[in-house]
């Protein structure tokens, strides 16, 4: 089977993990940007390979099986990794719980759903909340470097990274309503 370009990407995107994971642990410098850098490169792959599948109609059934996946390793390790530091501690764990709660509620739903041959679209605001959630993690990875990167008046760049996170948790909860009533409305027909 010859893999299609946005097959190549996600399929990437997955093999990318365990190179975060190493470079997380980098002492400095390094260990804020290379895992920072990773996490940019490996969610605008998630865009690109969605955006090239429909540019030249090259959706699959592998696509549209490790797509998500790739999107949950990606994040849940980033937020495992985050909490494990203390970068996001105490009621801030929170966010990062509520946001890995509906990845995984959601793909439960998406797996029964489709059972039935029910779909569930991404809606436009659960877009905005994946790319919230993105930049609110890639600004957490940047760690102590972040404040030479991202400083807005007087907020420094952890305190943006968890204000995003937050607004990306509210959003999460928002968009996971529809999903989650869709799938007890199948259910109990």
């Amino acid at each position: 089977m010859k893999l299609k370009i946005p097959n190549i990407l996600t399929i990437g995107r997955i093999i990318l993990v365990p190179v975060f994971v190493i470079t997380f642990y980098l002492p400095g410098l390094l260990g804020d940007l290379i895992p920072f850098f990773i996490f940019v490169l490996a969610s605008f792959t998630d865009f690109l390979d969605g955006l090239l599948a429909r540019l030249y109609k090259e959706e699959s059934k592998l696509g549209e099986l490790l797509d998500p996946i790739a999107d949950k390793i990606i994040v849940a390790t980033a937020l495992v990794l985050l909490v494990m530091n203390d970068t996001i501690r105490d009621y801030e764990v929170i966010a990062a719980i509520i946001i890995l709660t509906r990845e995984i509620l959601i793909s439960g739903l998406r797996e029964f759903l489709a059972k039935s041959k029910i779909s569930m679209p991404v809606t436009g605001l659960a877009k905005f909340k994946t790319f919230i959630q993105m930049f609110a993690i890639a600004i957490l990875l940047t760690g102590e470097s972040g404040n030479a990167i991202v400083s807005f008046q007087d907020y420094n760049a952890h305190t943006i990274g968890i204000i995003l996170l937050w607004l990306s948790a509210f959003l999460t909860l928002y968009t996971g309503y529809d999903y989650v009533k869709k799938g007890i409305d199948h259910a109990s027909s």
